[in-house]
């Protein structure tokens, strides 16, 4: 397996852990988004939409982190990253998907470059708008953890699922904007457990190679 990704990209970053968490070996192919890269020739031929991470595997190019997850989970099944009950992988794909579908996106590079290039925001307005969507995702997220008696040391119990893959670079994200994790406990202590595991320390952005 080959995988596209930069190290500061959280999408690529929770693609890292799950890969870590399946104990899976990727042949590691950096996309330097600060050069923009990832809009070249090269890349484009890779992934048409131009985005990270990309996982090369038999002969195919799979994209999105979510879609790669789910199919690492269907084809890798031990450790499941997903609870048994249905009820419980919903309430878990639920916790993944308000930092997958309502953090992250507003957040990612594309919409900062943006905000910075087009419509002239300085650091601070960016910083701001970063820590605005946040805060109200991590508000609703520690929310979610508070009122779940199957909570563990993770997200969910006391194995991590595909939640702590979503949160944790969330969380990395969040301290690089400058955001105060003080208001949110539970997920601080979901941080810490994850911090722990070798699978979580592993794909930090900087424990790879291109970080610098």
């Amino acid at each position: 397996m080959k995988l596209y990704n930069f190290f500061r990209s959280g999408t690529s970053h929770r693609l890292r852990i799950a890969l870590n968490l399946k104990g899976l070996q990727t042949e590691y192919v950096a996309v330097d988004l600060r050069t923009e890269q990832h809009l070249g020739d090269d890349f484009k031929a890779v992934n048409p939409q131009m985005l990270v991470p990309a996982l090369a595997v038999d002969g195919k190019v799979l994209i999105q982190s979510p879609a790669i997850i789910e199919w690492l989970e269907e084809t890798h099944p031990t450790p499941a990253l997903l609870p048994a009950r249905a009820d419980d992988r919903a309430h878990v794909r639920a916790l993944a998907a308000l930092v997958g579908c309502d953090i992250h996106p507003i957040n990612n590079r594309r919409i900062l470059e943006y905000l910075r290039n087009t419509l002239g925001a300085d650091e601070a307005a960016v910083n701001t708008w970063c820590a605005t969507w946040i805060t109200a995702g991590f508000d609703a997220f520690e929310a979610l953890l508070a009122a779940d008696p199957k909570r563990g040391r993770f997200c969910f119990g006391d194995t991590p699922t595909v939640a702590d893959v979503y949160l944790v670079p969330q969380i990395e994200s969040a301290r690089r904007f400058k955001v105060d994790l003080g208001p949110w406990p539970l997920i601080s202590a979901v941080d810490a457990a994850c911090a722990a595991l070798d699978a979580f320390k592993n794909a930090t952005p900087l424990a790879q190679p291109d970080a610098a």
